[in-house]
């Protein structure tokens, strides 16, 4: 039996209920489907809105768990480049997901053909000459250095530095496509999300060797930091452009994606990164609804207090911080958390359920809990355990009682 000390009693009497129902019906636990995704339709538009009915669930989305479901070996891969064999999972998925959580929640729409694509556009990885490579054994693409001392960084700042970013990131034939595309109604994608500030650093030059670049040499970390905001600025405004697009009419919002932003001190965060999340929400999010967004499956508790002077509106952040915690420090922040992924991934039903009371305790004063693994949702992760949140969702999370 599983370790639920960490709960109140209550708490797990009532998880270890709901669970012992669940298994009593075959694991599929009794609710009204209908009623529930009416609820979550609402919910899900503003978790801090003061009329919505519960609390709103992020579990019904990522291709991972299908393999598991359906009995196949995780092969992400193929999944990205074999569209047939990947569609023909996602209708078997969702015909058992239709069946058990009542929707259909995965795409099974074929990408359009490719005279209707836009060619590849290079990205800040490229213009800082760091190759991605895919990586069999972590089923993920990898991020490799491209300066590996102080003086290979100079150089690749110097390199960086004099690019014209738009001569670079854009393929050959990319006027004659673009002139094409947008007489079809398609616009070029934008740049609106980025590997944060120290993840993207430490793929490009080393764990290591930022940190004791920035203890003994912070001149060059700060050309390093401005050298990585300026060509973001630049690439957002470049793609801004080729959309049509003007700084008055450009669509608002960014998100950063930071999972090693834990490895640095609060100070060494406020010296590299602070600055570059704060110019990209200044020009890109600076409204007070703009989607300010920080995703870090990591222990980051320590840097709270200055992503609260970040103003973000959406955070995902890692498991073992509490939704508690999060508010404490970013009142506007819609919270995507704090189920822990491996909780999810490994079934623990009644781990589960205590997670999402634990957390709908400590939301339910302030409201704005998207409750939603603190991080992604990972293989293993089931249809009944949807449904089995679903249920405590329903009777646990409501908000008009």
């Amino acid at each position: 039996m599983a370790d639920l000390s960490e709960f109140t009693p209550d708490q797990v009497a009532t998880a270890r209920g709901l669970v012992r129902e669940a298994h009593a019906h075959g694991g599929v636990v009794p609710m009204d489907l209908p009623r529930f995704w009416a609820d979550q339709d609402i919910a899900v538009r503003d978790p801090f809105g003061k009329d919505i009915p519960q609390v709103p669930l992020n579990i019904f989305w990522g291709g991972e768990p299908v393999f598991d479901e359906l009995g196949q070996v995780l092969d992400l891969w193929r999944w990205d480049h074999d569209e047939p064999w990947r569609l023909a999972l996602c209708r078997a998925y969702n015909d058992k997901a239709e069946a058990i959580i009542g929707r259909r929640i995965l795409n099974e729409q074929p990408s359009p053909p490719p005279d209707r694509q836009y060619p590849a556009i290079l990205g800040l990885a490229d213009l800082f000459e760091a190759r991605n490579e895919w990586n069999a054994d972590s089923q993920s693409w990898w991020l490799h250095q491209s300066a590996h001392d102080e003086d290979e960084l100079k150089a690749l700042l110097d390199r960086v530095g004099k690019r014209d970013v738009r001569g670079f990131i854009l393929p050959a034939g990319w006027d004659q496509a673009r002139k094409r595309l947008v007489d079809m109604g398609l616009k070029p994608p934008l740049y609106r999300s980025q590997r944060g500030p120290v993840t993207f650093a430490t793929s490009v030059y080393g764990v290591e060797n930022l940190i004791y670049l920035l203890l003994e040499n912070p001149d060059l970390a700060a050309r390093f930091r401005d050298t990585i905001q300026a060509k973001m600025l630049e690439l957002a405004r470049v793609l801004d452009e080729e959309s049509g697009y003007t700084p008055k009419t450009a669509p608002h919002g960014f998100t950063f994606a930071d999972d090693n932003c834990y490895l640095l001190t609060p100070d060494m965060y406020e010296q590299f990164c602070f600055p570059i999340l704060k110019a990209m929400f200044s020009r890109y999010a600076p409204e007070p609804g703009d989607w300010r967004f920080q995703h870090s499956d990591s222990p980051m508790g320590h840097l709270l207090p200055l992503l609260g002077r970040l103003d973000f509106t959406v955070l995902n952040l890692g498991p073992t911080l509490s939704v508690r915690e999060i508010r404490q420090h970013c009142p506007r922040a819609v919270i995507h958390g704090q189920l822990a992924p491996f909780t999810f991934s490994r079934n623990d039903e009644e781990r589960m359920v205590c997670e999402f009371l634990r957390d709908v305790e400590q939301g339910r004063e302030h409201r704005g809990l998207l409750f939603s693994p603190a991080g992604s949702i990972n293989n293993g992760s089931r249809l009944t355990g949807m449904r089995l949140l679903m249920a405590a969702a329903q009777r646990f999370g409501r908000y008009d009682r």
